[in-house]
C-alpha cells in the first residue's frame, strides 16, 4: 500500500467496507462513540490516552498493550485497519497515533479517514448507535518499523543535522504552557534545544466537510517556511505522540523519506531534569544588516 493511499474519503470508506475484510476503529471517548458512530466500528481509546516512556520497559509495554487490544479488535494482518476521529483539528491528531502504532508494529494495511466523523455525517452516509461485536483475532507478529526514537536517540540529534520538529501548540513552543492538559501538568516548560516548530495546525485546511489534509505539495510548502527539505532527517515530537502522528502522515505521504518520532516526547522529556530544554520566548538571531553607503 503506498503511503499517498494512506488517506481515506468516507465515499472510498463505505465503499472499501463492502468489498473486502475491514476493521474501523473509533479512538473517541465512549460516550461521543455510544451516542453515534460509523456501523460495525470498534471503539478503542487507548490509542489516544496512553502513555508510553521510550525506555526499553516503556516499548515492550506499548507493543504488548496495542498488539492485545488490536488483536481484540479483530486485526489479524487480512483485514484493513482504518482510524478515525471526530474532526481532523479537534483530537490531538488521535487517529493518526493509531496509523503510527500500526506503521510501527509493521501491520501491512493502514488508513485514516481523512476528516474524521465529521466528514462522514456530512456526505450524508449512515450514523450507528449499535455497538459493534469483534471476532478477536491474534494480532500478527512482524517485522518492526524504524520510525521509533528513544529518548537516547533524541539526545545524540541534538546539535547535529537531524531536523527536531516540535508541533505542539504555540503556548508549549514559547514555554507558557507544559502541556495540552494544563501550564503545570509536567515539571518543564520550553523546548527541545535547536528545534524547529510548525504547529500541527499548519498541516491541515478547511473543506465543506471540516478538516482535511493539505496536498503533498501544499505540506512541502509549509516545511520550506522552517527550511524543512523532503530528504532531510526529520524526528518530530509533541507531548505524547499524537499531533506528531498528525505530522508523520502528512509528512510521510508528501513524500519525506526519513521521519521519526519522539513517541515519549515532551510527557518523558520534560520529567528528567537532567536533559537540556531551551525555556522563554523563542527569538530571532539578530541580522546583520549592511551599512549603507552616505551619498558624497
Amino acid at each position: 500500500m503506498s503511503i499517498e493511499a494512506t488517506l481515506i474519503a468516507p465515499d472510498q470508506l463505505a465503499t472499501l467496507q463492502a468489498a473486502e475484510p475491514v476493521v474501523v476503529i473509533d479512538t473517541r471517548d465512549a460516550d461521543t462513540f455510544a451516542a453515534g458512530h460509523i456501523p460495525g466500528a470498534v471503539n478503542l481509546r487507548e490509542v489516544f490516552t496512553f502513555l508510553a516512556t521510550s525506555s526499553p520497559e516503556g516499548l515492550k509495554e506499548l507493543k504488548a498493550t496495542f498488539a492485545d487490544a488490536l488483536g481484540k479488535a479483530g486485526l489479524s494482518g487480512a483485514e484493513t485497519a482504518v482510524f478515525y476521529e471526530d474532526a481532523m483539528n479537534s483530537g490531538y491528531g488521535q487517529s493518526c497515533r493509531g496509523y503510527y502504532l500500526l506503521t510501527w508494529l509493521g501491520y501491512p494495511r493502514i488508513k485514516v479517514l481523512n476528516g474524521g466523523f465529521s466528514a462522514w455525517k456530512a456526505a450524508g452516509l449512515p450514523v450507528s448507535t449499535m455497538a459493534a461485536t469483534p471476532v478477536p483475532a491474534t494480532f500478527p507478529d512482524l517485522p518492526m518499523a524504524d520510525v521509533m526514537l528513544t529518548q537516547a536517540d533524541v539526545q545524540a540529534a541534538l546539535g547535529t543535522s537531524t531536523v527536531l520538529l516540535d508541533v505542539r501548540d504555540v503556548d508549549e513552543w514559547i514555554g507558557d504552557s507544559s502541556s495540552p492538559y494544563g501550564k503545570d501538568f509536567a515539571p518543564r516548560k520550553g523546548r527541545l534545544p535547536g528545534a524547529k516548530w510548525i504547529e500541527w495546525y499548519r498541516f491541515m485546511k478547511p473543506s465543506a466537510a471540516g478538516p482535511v489534509f493539505k496536498t503533498p505539495d501544499e505540506v512541502k510548502a509549509e516545511c520550506a517556511t522552517a527550511g524543512i527539505a523532503p530528504d532531510d532527517t526529520v524526528y518530530l515530537y509533541c507531548f505524547k505522540g499524537a499531533r506528531a502522528s498528525n505530522t508523520f502522515l502528512a509528512l510521510k505521504q508528501a513524500g519525506f523519506t526519513d521521519v521519526r518520532m519522539y513517541f515519549g516526547s515532551w510527557n518523558e522529556w520534560s520529567r528528567d531534569p537532567s536533559l537540556p530544554i531551551e525555556t522563554g520566548l523563542p527569538m530571532a538571531a539578530p541580522a546583520n544588516k549592511p551599512q549603507l553607503a552616505m551619498a558624497a
